[in-house]
């Protein structure tokens, strides 16, 4: 049987001081290894109850943010009402992924990358081949959701569009080009937002 303290998810985190002392930003970043280099070594992370960094700007949760894109065209998606983070319910996205839990560091493997590709099966089906990039990072602190959250963003460029739907909280998903998502740019979360605003320059 669970402990109460068992069945709480830890989530990884790196103190938000740490994060300006490599550079604070608003919005996005490219030059993501600079910062991930030190963010990620093992006396720099630690996992702390989800529930209680929700509220505490004094972390940022490390979050992988995967983009799909095929011939330009971008795997979008709204958040239905099934969506587990309340406040971005009904908004639209371009990026699939989530938080590094402590459950990801016990594969033996890079836990980020472990983490990351456990979110992607846990959302989507990617029934393509493909090649994958860190594009950046993104920060904006001018969100409740964004104060404790710290987006690291990966392109997948897929060799077909074969990206679908595995959780019942993606909605409406399909692909488009950037140019034309941008066109209804506030119907996005604002993570999307950036990312959209970068990509019509990629």
């Amino acid at each position: 049987m669970l402990t109460q303290e068992a069945s709480v998810e830890h989530v990884l985190v790196v103190p938000t001081a740490l994060f300006h002392e490599l550079g604070h930003f608003q919005g996005f970043r490219p030059d993501a290894g600079r910062y991930l280099e030190t963010l990620l070594q093992p006396s720099q992370v630690s996992y702390r109850p989800r529930h209680e960094v929700e509220e505490d700007p004094g972390f940022k949760q490390l979050i992988p943010y995967c983009i799909f894109r095929h011939e330009g065209k971008i795997f979008h998606y709204t958040r239905g009402k099934l969506q587990g983070e309340g406040r971005l319910r009904s908004k639209r996205s371009v990026g699939i992924g989530g938080h590094i839990s402590a459950d990801d560091n016990r594969s033996g493997v890079s836990v980020y990358r472990e983490a990351m590709q456990r979110e992607i099966a846990e959302e989507v089906f990617v029934e393509t081949a493909f090649k994958e990039r860190c594009l950046g990072l993104i920060n904006d602190d001018e969100t409740e959701v964004g104060k404790v959250h710290l987006g690291i963003v990966h392109v997948f460029e897929l060799e077909a569009p074969k990206v679908r739907p595995r959780e019942e909280s993606i909605i409406l998903a399909g692909f488009a080009p950037p140019s034309e998502l941008a066109r209804e740019r506030e119907q996005f979360e604002s993570w999307s937002q950036i990312c959209l605003d970068q990509l019509l320059q990629t």
